[in-house]
């Protein structure tokens, strides 16, 4: 089958981590900052590694300071990642419509749900697209609120020119396999203010406090480490941050391959009346992570089974998170997100990664060519 998705893996990436796995490091270590550092260079903010996308968000949350009862803005169209890791610290989720071109949040109705209870808005990134990320800006400062940004899919992507990790207080990443690059598992949070990240960081770290100054028992020795707020372990270990130094320093070459995947299924399929293409904003440049192309919601089924018998990889991204079980007491009204329910049911994600070559570009294209 043509994967949906894959990692990248060459051997200058195997080479690093058996350097690393030769070293005195298996876990926090050496390379765990210079992941860091190199990672700066490329969103343009200073960042922590963590252990997966999720991990990332749950830091976001708790370095924000949030607590039960308060509410958290997020679009429908997106992993439940994005709503769990606020839900599980007492948040309330509120959903809003995405824009029906790109998927993403939509800055009018996120401005209509705001309340005295809104801590954050959340845009997440659909397909590696940067949300409109100056209203979003905007409409946080004018209600004294956070913006994160899950850029989950986007590392690498540009926003008027600034790198997807430098607009929002807090943006956050994740490095899974079919992610635009990888570190096995791994994810980290980025943050334009630095008291943000400190407590991020030491959410990531259990909680414990070791700088001297910030002691609260100080008649204790040189071993002291102490606890103010619970933390949970996020650690990434330097064998996969090895990896994620390896794989960064290919980024460019992953957009450039990402770039023209996207570019030939817009050549030869931008005639098929029944397919509705992704659109870029002519003010981004994205690192395409998905390419989701929409059909008529009653052909939909058909034309994926289709797909998937002619060993073709592919996958809708993603049922609307309210619709998930778990958020079944909330009784929320499909009908209240006209754009995000035709979205879904539209929407199949055709493969999408690095090692993609024209043939099989080639035979995607013609298959659903032949379809009608």
């Amino acid at each position: 089958m043509i994967q949906y998705g894959r990692q990248s893996i060459n051997q200058s990436d195997i080479n690093a981590v058996v350097a690393a796995l030769q070293s005195d490091y298996l876990t926090t270590g050496p390379l765990v900052e210079q992941f860091e550092l190199a990672l700066e260079k490329v969103v343009g903010a200073p960042v922590i590694v963590v252990s997966s996308g999720t991990a990332a968000l749950h830091c976001a949350y708790a370095a924000i300071g949030v607590e039960p009862g308060d509410e958290i803005i997020t679009p429908p169209i997106t992993f439940i990642a994005t709503q769990a890791t606020a839900a599980l610290m007492g948040a309330k989720i509120v959903f809003v419509d995405v824009q029906p071109d790109t998927g993403n949040i939509d800055p009018k109705a996120v401005e209509a749900a705001i309340t005295s209870k809104t801590k954050a808005i959340v845009a997440v990134d659909y397909a590696g697209h940067p949300a409109d990320l100056d209203e979003l800006r905007a409409i946080a400062n004018k209600f004294g609120i956070y913006l994160i940004e899950d850029a989950a899919h986007s590392i690498g992507s540009l926003y008027r020119e600034k790198s997807v990790g430098s607009i929002a207080d807090i943006t956050t990443f994740s490095f899974f396999p079919t992610k635009n690059m990888t570190t096995a598992e791994g994810g980290a949070v980025a943050s334009i203010h630095p008291e943000l990240l400190g407590r991020a960081r030491r959410f990531s770290r259990q909680g414990l406090v070791r700088e001297r100054e910030k002691f609260v028992i100080r008649d204790q020795g040189a071993w002291h480490q102490e606890v103010h707020d619970f933390g949970l372990n996020y650690r990434l270990p330097d064998i996969l941050c090895a990896l994620g130094i390896s794989q960064l320093g290919r980024l460019v070459e992953f957009k450039e391959q990402r770039r023209f995947v996207y570019s030939m299924y817009q050549e030869k399929l931008a005639d098929i009346e029944w397919i509705q293409l992704p659109t870029e904003r002519e003010y981004v440049q994205s690192n395409w992570h998905l390419f989701a192309i929409r059909t008529r919601p009653e052909n939909r089924s058909h034309i994926f089974n289709m797909l998937r018998e002619a060993d073709i990889g592919v996958q809708v991204n993603y049922l609307p998170v309210y619709r998930h079980p778990v958020f079944s007491r909330a009784k929320i009204q499909r009908e209240e997100f006209p754009n995000s329910e035709d979205f879904y049911a539209r929407e199949i994600s055709l493969p999408m990664h690095t090692q993609l070559p024209l043939s099989n570009i080639n035979f995607i294209t013609d298959t659903l060519t032949r379809l009608y």
